[in-house]
């Protein structure tokens, strides 16, 4: 059985707290702006996880940023924490870094990490049902996405699920490209393939462009992975019906953003 969550008995054991050679920290921009939700999001990844269960879902968000989205989980009855490279928000007490900070960490990704909880003197690694990275694999160099992967696989559960948008083209800032592995969805797939983790399209079906950052939501050249290492323990995805299909296509897009701003004026959809 998976382990009960106790923030307050969570350590962060990290080889490097803060990415300091990253460009995302030495020009900073997602880390100084981001603070993205999607409150449908949380609703498909709960039903996706039978709501009766006796624990919360837990999820891990890597280049969390502003900590919007693991507020907008812990909200929602999740167990979450999230992991920033650049320490822009935590020093300014930015957006949830003010609110939540006991599920914020400071932490490169790129460099080995271990989240453990503390139990009576002995410290026992954490497993997370969901791992995320919104747009934030391509921020990496090629050579320390090994070391990302391992992250990732010492702390998802036999059964987890990894959750990514990945964005295929270059994001020039003040002359600095803040993306330092631009590369197409196949190369992607194929990577993670060959360390044991497999894509699940149909799992991206099931979301159906309701992901917390993605084309919809302004990057438009990226795309989606669903990352398992054990494909056949995952969760079924629900069947869904027509009109709960149609809603996910209508939510968040361009028309029902600007009939939105237009009623009621700006929203965080």
């Amino acid at each position: 059985m998976k382990e009960h969550m106790d923030i307050n008995r969570i350590l962060l054991r990290a080889e490097r707290s803060v990415a300091f050679e990253s460009p995302d920290h030495n020009v900073p921009w997602g880390t100084r702006l981001d603070n993205s939700r999607n409150l449908r999001f949380n609703e498909k990844l709960a039903r996706l996880y039978s709501p009766d269960r006796e624990r919360p879902v837990s999820v891990l968000d890597l280049g969390c940023s502003g900590g919007g989205f693991v507020r907008s989980l812990l909200n929602a009855g999740f167990f979450a924490m999230g992991l920033e490279g650049s320490d822009y928000s935590f020093v300014r007490k930015r957006a949830e870094w003010r609110t939540i900070p006991e599920h914020l960490f400071t932490c490169d990704i790129s460099k080995k990490f271990r989240i453990v909880q503390n139990n009576d003197a002995q410290e026992a690694p954490v497993h997370f049902d969901v791992v995320t990275a919104w747009e934030v694999v391509e921020h990496l160099a090629e050579r320390e996405l090994d070391q990302l992967t391992d992250n990732v696989q010492t702390h998802l559960a036999e059964d987890g699920l990894w959750i990514m948008s990945v964005s295929s083209e270059d994001d020039m800032v003040n002359g600095v490209n803040l993306h330092q592995t631009v590369k197409p969805a196949d190369w992607w797939i194929h990577f993670f393939a060959e360390r044991g983790l497999h894509h699940l399209p149909s799992m991206v079906d099931y979301f159906n462009t309701q992901f917390v950052r993605g084309p919809k939501y302004g990057a438009l050249h990226s795309f989606h992975l669903v990352l398992s290492p054990s494909a056949d323990k995952n969760p079924a995805p629900p069947r869904e019906g027509l009109t709960e299909r149609l809603y996910d296509r209508w939510l968040g897009s361009a028309i029902q953003r600007r009939l939105s701003r237009w009623i009621v004026g700006p929203t965080d959809l």
